[in-house]
């Protein structure tokens, strides 16, 4: 058996579709679940590095960014991964590795969800 014999890929774990963490915050008090959701959320993207990489891959041509790509923030490497792994617990990014490089991605879904939690529900008349 030789060295070079490729080595069969992983499938990525990404959810087919993320549901919202809470309905919009004008629509009625959060349980104490959504609450806990929602701010897991907003304290992954409370912190400017950590917005700067969500908002660096989100925007990326593609849709996915290698971690190459978008260290450039102002910190050293193993703080941008250890930032990185925030986001992802966070449930924001996916990664996929592919050989020596890791890609992330913000599922459109994600960024769907977060948008309908920011937004005004409708007023009943």
């Amino acid at each position: 058996m030789s060295n070079m014999d490729a080595l069969p890929l992983l499938e990525s774990e990404v959810p087919e579709a993320v549901a919202p963490c809470c309905p919009p915050l004008t629509e009625r008090p959060f349980t104490a679940d959504e609450a806990e959701a929602a701010a897991r959320m907003f304290k992954a993207l409370g912190d400017p590095v950590r917005l700067r990489l969500f908002t660096s891959v989100a925007s990326h041509e593609g849709g996915e960014a290698c971690v190459c790509d978008i260290s450039d923030v102002g910190v050293s490497q193993p703080t941008v991964s250890h930032h990185l792994k925030k986001l992802k617990d966070a449930g924001l990014l996916t990664s996929e590795r592919r050989g020596t490089w890791v890609y992330y991605r913000v599922e459109p879904s994600v960024l769907a969800a977060m948008g309908k939690l920011l937004t005004i529900a409708p007023v009943a008349a």
